[in-house]
């Protein structure tokens, strides 16, 4: 680290300490709980999931803005100021073997999982950028941007049949809610939210059901991803694919765009969709 980042961090270690814990729950620990709530869904079938990513790309163009401005951006301050403070880190649970400490060192291995983890799924799902030229140069090439909005549960079960990606996806997911859980209870201790013994007790409790609660419905969504049937999955994307065309909620550009190509696993059904609008 130069003198100059030393001193900035020196100067401001306060303010980028409680900002950071600060976005650690808003918001990206509120979007990860709605991300994975949704994802969930698909527990009631793959036309409730897709229901759900209908519902969240009628945004349109202004979607990729508040997936940078409300997401990515805050996601990556988190992360990176993570990394200098999990720099500084001095765990000492050889020589202190209490649960503190082993919450300490957890919440910093986790932190790091979890950092790459995003990437590697932001990656593997969306391809990182939107971009044409990126996605024919370069995510496309190295198995990047696996889903689909217009074919939201059959696209995400495709990209997770590989056991060496569903492992990927079980311990990222897990280290995530890890660090969200116990990372709320540390800012709850940081902003002066449970001051004595009793209250931090009684939080510490709270945030580990919490976080119990959160790694059942995660798993579940994974499970639920995972034993998709494609073939039937396909064939209700399709029919609210249909649906939406006829009644103009969707182009048939955004369909090129935003659907599965046709040589990937694609029901028939997916092209009299696309069809049937034409008459």
């Amino acid at each position: 680290m130069t003198d100059a980042t030393s001193s900035f961090w020196g100067r401001h270690e306060f303010l980028i300490r409680r900002l950071h814990s600060l976005t650690g729950l808003i918001p990206v620990g509120a979007y990860m709980v709605v991300h994975l709530v949704t994802n969930a869904s698909v527990l009631d079938g793959p036309g409730k999931f897709q229901a759900a990513v209908y519902q969240i790309h009628t945004l349109g163009a202004v979607l990729p803005l508040v997936e940078w401005v409300f997401i990515f951006l805050p996601i990556i301050f988190h992360g990176v100021i993570g990394l200098f403070i999990t720099a500084e880190m001095l765990p000492n649970n050889a020589s202190y073997g209490y649960t503190s400490n082993f919450r300490y060192t957890m919440q910093r291995v986790t932190g790091l999982i979890a950092f790459a983890f995003i990437a590697y799924h932001v990656f593997h799902m969306h391809g990182w950028f939107h971009a044409e030229w990126w996605h024919e140069n370069v995510s496309g090439r190295l198995g990047g941007a696996n889903f689909r909005p217009y074919n939201a549960a059959s696209s995400a079960a495709l990209a997770l049949q590989s056991p060496i990606a569903l492992l990927i996806y079980v311990v990222g997911v897990l280290a995530c809610v890890y660090h969200l859980a116990n990372g709320l209870w540390s800012m709850g201790v940081t902003w002066g939210l449970w001051t004595t013994p009793n209250a931090m007790r009684r939080a510490l409790t709270g945030c580990a059901a919490f976080g119990i609660l959160l790694a059942v419905v995660s798993m579940g969504s994974l499970y639920g991803m995972y034993t998709v049937k494609i073939d039937e999955a396909r064939e209700t994307e399709a029919r609210m694919m249909e649906a939406r065309l006829r009644d103009g909620l969707i182009t048939q550009e955004e369909v090129n765009i935003k659907s599965a190509p046709a040589d990937n696993h694609t029901n028939a059904a997916a092209d009299d969709a696309a069809e049937s609008t034409k008459f």
